[in-house]
């Protein structure tokens, strides 16, 4: 998978790409990034990317001309991939999202900086807004680098264990239920019995029923959406769980 990143900050981005599965990623040929400096496509001496807001107001916009000539330079014309732009007022930005831009071999993000970039820019290049959460940060960076993590994983072949991203929290519509590793007892907590039996039946059972009660307990709304089978009801109602009716 391909990405390509336009920001005005560059080299916010090696440190973590270059560090662990995502290096990995990158050096086995699984993913592509390349960052590219919208300053470099501008066309006067200081390389300048913002002005003021017109009808006034605090903080600088980003100016269209350098953020349109970069993308469509890289990406060319029409693009022929989506065009994120990185920004709170975009779609939130969940598992099922992560799923779906993962079919794409190729996205381009856009990270935004100042007060934000101009509308023409929202409204004639970009493609789709993708929001990490309801905040607001200093510039579009610190999102692109958790998207490009979160597709990362998907992709077969990133995680040295096959089946690890479809084990994750709201990957299967719950959260995941603990871990443990050695020693079999630390201060007096000792792992649990189940984990060190070696039955891997009572092992899969037991981590279905933690991670059915940890999602029971901290994100009871997301039991409503998962497909869950008639075990999993049985032993969520013996927890309290009440499902909840739809009228139609």
């Amino acid at each position: 998978m391909h990405f390509d990143i336009f920001t005005l900050l560059p080299d916010v981005f090696r440190p973590y790409l270059n560090s662990s599965i995502l290096k990995r990623a990158q050096e086995n040929g699984h993913i592509d990034v390349n960052v590219h400096n919208i300053r470099d496509w501008t066309h006067d001496k200081h390389h300048v990317t913002d002005d003021n807001p017109y009808g006034g107001g605090g903080g600088m916009v980003m100016k269209p001309e350098p953020v349109f000539e970069a993308v469509e330079d890289v990406i060319g014309i029409p693009p022929a991939c989506p065009i994120i732009l990185m920004t709170p007022q975009g779609r939130p930005f969940t598992q099922d999202v992560a799923n779906e831009l993962a079919q794409h071999p190729r996205l381009a993000l856009v990270c935004g900086r100042y007060e934000g970039l101009d509308e023409r820019i929202r409204t004639h290049l970009v493609t789709d807004e993708i929001s990490i959460g309801d905040y607001v940060l200093t510039g579009g960076e610190l999102p692109a680098l958790i998207l490009v993590d979160a597709l990362a994983r998907l992709i077969p072949g990133v995680l040295g264990d096959e089946n690890g991203a479809a084990n994750d929290s709201h990957a299967s519509g719950l959260l995941e239920g603990p871990h443990y590793t050695r020693p079999p007892e630390f201060r007096g907590w000792e792992v649990p019995a189940v984990l060190r039996s070696g039955d891997h039946g009572k092992v899969g059972q037991w981590r279905r029923e933690q991670a059915l009660l940890r999602t029971l307990e901290r994100r009871p709304e997301m039991l409503e959406k998962t497909e869950l089978s008639k075990k999993d009801r049985e032993f969520l109602k013996k927890q309290g769980w009440q499902q909840k009716v739809v009228s139609e």
